[in-house]
């Protein structure tokens, strides 16, 4: 008998210590790039709902093919998609332009980067109490992002259709304060982007992204103004793919961007979105 629990305490301590072992050993799956644990075939993306997350469900399928997952975790913010990245909750996002995204980094300390674009969004003025811009008066509302780059990027398009006048070199930096010229002393209304739609009852004009214009059902033909498909706008503000610069070269990441720089994605945005949103890539 003392035999017989000897034999099980001695397999009893040569289990525990091959776990021991295994444990131990576990890091050692991990990719040097981009800290992939090997065998994970999943691609988390915080993306926006309106046109990001859609544009990636169009992705889906042939990732798919590719032997990959993806798993789109949406937000409604321009904050918390960059939070998630760099936490590693995400292994990607898809919501921001460059500036944006530079802003971001200088502001936050982060060291998100670009790994590719994949569309662009002309920014549209949208009517809200007043029709046209002809109809603004004293004193009116027009609302614009709060955020600095969307905030320029509404400052300028105020600006080319008359309604205020900055000063000279103010361009994709430009703030309120670099108003010199406001004839009629219109006020603006710096809101949350996501906001903005819902907020022109009580506007005169609204000045708004094309992913929360197409959400709240605007379209792009019903907009007073947008920026032109030729504009500075148009190249500075492409939407990208954003990844903690260690997981630059990771295979999830290039799996990812490879799927979305397709031909497919290019005919998907256009006929979806019919110049709401733009395939620049």
């Amino acid at each position: 008998m003392k035999n017989i629990k000897k034999v099980w305490a001695i397999a009893l301590i040569l289990v525990l210590a091959l776990a021991a072992l295994t444990a131990c050993g576990g890091g050692s799956s991990e990719e040097a790039a981009g800290g992939e644990a090997e065998g994970d075939k999943t691609i988390k993306v915080a993306a926006s709902p309106t046109p990001h997350a859609e544009i990636l469900g169009a992705v889906s399928d042939s990732l798919k093919e590719e032997g990959w997952t993806l798993e789109v975790i949406e937000f409604d913010d321009y904050v918390q998609p960059n939070v998630a990245t760099t936490e590693g909750d995400v292994d990607a996002n898809y919501f921001q332009h460059v500036p944006y995204l530079d802003e971001y980094n200088a502001q936050n300390g982060t060291n998100l980067v670009s790994v590719g674009g994949v569309h662009y969004e002309p920014m549209g003025v949208y009517a809200g109490t007043k029709k046209s811009f002809d109809e603004l008066a004293e004193g009116d509302q027009v609302g614009i992002p709060n955020d600095a780059t969307n905030g320029a990027r509404a400052l300028l398009l105020l600006q080319d259709n008359g309604v205020i006048k900055l000063k000279d070199g103010a361009g994709v930096t430009a703030t309120e304060q670099d108003i010199a010229e406001n004839p009629k002393n219109i006020k603006i209304v710096p809101l949350e982007a996501a906001t903005i739609p819902a907020s022109l009852p009580d506007l005169a004009l609204g000045v708004i992204n094309a992913n929360y214009a197409i959400g709240a059902d605007l379209k792009i033909d019903e907009a007073l103004a947008t920026e032109a498909a030729d504009s500075l706008a148009a190249d500075t503000y492409v939407n990208v793919i954003v990844v903690n610069e260690e997981n630059k070269d990771s295979e999830k990441t290039k799996a990812l961007v490879a799927a979305l720089q397709t031909d497919e994605v290019k005919k998907f945005i256009e006929d979806t979105y019919a110049g709401a949103v733009q395939p620049k890539f």
